[in-house]
């Protein structure tokens, strides 16, 4: 039976989509190849200019190009401002990747690098598959999406484990409270392990540090040593991740 004519358009159409996909892929990869080492800072793109949070993320900024690092964000104001502010200002490496949304965000001017996404699940893997670690202070959905999708990553050995590290005590507590007492104690939905697969912190210079001194040692950020997994699930994949076991096969 032949397609409906209005049907074989939506197909067609479909199928020119996957090649809009592919070229943003294309366009990030060649774009950040050259980066170097990494740390991507999230945060709110609504605190202003004149907010400590503000100031301690340019000051994150600056010491991530001191230590040798490129700073990524996505090159939103806010916190994405003040960091890639702070990476600008010292000379250093300074990447934005935008996204295009109806409202609220615009490109900051302290970019370097810079690309433009259409789909977040693109510009999410050049968030992952670049850096050496995540810097992360406070901000609202965007801000706990990275966060918690760096969680998954991490505790899943999706990828290779790096440090996440958040900054602000009196944001980031009532959170972490409730993943102890609700999530871990109450439900175990997680491990207790899983608790330290992060770092809290009120002191920017500390976050950095804890940065810079795992990638020096390319250490696993909890305790102890990582789980050990087969080479053959280890093996890496092009968007940073690891291939892992094919549940199905695994399942016979």
């Amino acid at each position: 039976m032949p397609v409906p004519s209005e049907h074989a358009d939506h197909y067609s159409k479909e199928t020119w989509r996957l090649f809009r996909i592919l070229a943003e892929f294309v366009d990030g990869f060649e774009t950040m190849n050259d980066i170097g080492p990494a740390v991507t800072v999230f945060g709110s793109a609504r605190t202003p200019r004149d907010d400590e949070v503000y100031r301690h993320a340019v000051r994150c900024g600056r010491l991530l190009v001191e230590r040798g690092f490129t700073v990524i964000t996505g090159g939103g104001p806010g916190v994405m401002e003040a960091a890639n502010r702070g990476a600008f200002e010292a000379q250093g490496k300074s990447v934005g990747l935008n996204i295009s949304l109806p409202t609220e965000q615009h490109a900051n001017p302290f970019q370097n690098y810079e690309l433009t996404f259409r789909y977040f699940f693109v510009r999410k893997v050049m968030f992952v598959k670049y850096a050496s670690g995540f810097i992360i202070f406070p901000g609202g959905f965007g801000t706990m999406d990275e966060f918690f999708e760096s969680m998954t990553l991490i505790q899943t050995l999706k990828i290779d484990p790096f440090p996440v590290v958040l900054i602000g005590k009196k944001f980031w507590s009532g959170l972490i409270d409730w993943m102890r007492t609700v999530m871990l104690d109450e439900f175990q939905n997680i491990s207790p392990e899983d608790m330290d697969l992060f770092r809290l912190t009120d002191d920017v210079d500390e976050a950095v540090s804890i940065v810079q001194e795992c990638h020096k040692q390319k250490s696993w950020l909890g305790p102890g040593s990582p789980p050990a997994i087969s080479p053959a699930a280890a093996q890496p994949t092009g968007e940073g991740t690891r291939i892992g076991i094919d549940p199905m096969r695994h399942s016979e």
